[in-house]
């Protein structure tokens, strides 16, 4: 079974083939967390961390190959591992960042809605301010917008 640093060493491999533009070798390097995604739902199937990291590796997947191709592929799993991630846990802010990235990353013609994102990303924040993964995706796509917070927390400018 991989580790979360076997995983964390997979998505700096990713990172780094990336940067050199070696999209098949990048490609090779999300299998593997892919496959200890899939082992620790067959551990856990209730596991909605577990759900939520499988669905993101698939919408990398996506990104790393031929979109038309690995869309109709990959998409279905993305929106099938998000409903059972949000079916175990939806009180999760992992699994509603992972939803929003599916409505942002996914085009309209196939279910993509930027106003259901910014709903999911503010799900997110509302359970956990805290959430690394939440604040790294909203600035790239909602500059013009606010996301509502808690009365006490400042404005977050996205």
């Amino acid at each position: 079974m991989h580790s979360s640093c076997e995983i964390a060493a997979q998505e700096y491999f990713l990172n780094v083939y990336r940067m050199y533009k070696n999209e098949e070798a990048a490609g090779d390097a999300v299998d593997k967390p892919i496959d200890a995604a899939r082992r620790s739902i067959q551990l856990n199937d209730k596991s909605a961390n577990a759900h939520s990291l499988l669905t993101d590796l698939y919408g990398r997947k996506i990104s790393l190959g031929d979109a038309m191709f690995a869309g109709p592929k990959f998409g279905p799993k993305v929106q099938a591992e998000n409903a059972k991630a949000m079916a175990s846990d939806d009180k999760n802010p992992h699994v509603w960042a992972s939803l929003g990235r599916e409505y942002l990353m996914t085009p309209k013609m196939f279910g993509g809605d930027i106003a259901k994102a910014k709903e999911s990303f503010q799900k997110s924040l509302a359970v956990d301010l805290s959430q690394d993964g939440t604040w790294v995706w909203p600035p790239r796509h909602f500059k013009n917008s606010v996301i509502k917070q808690k009365p006490e927390m400042p404005a977050c400018p996205f």
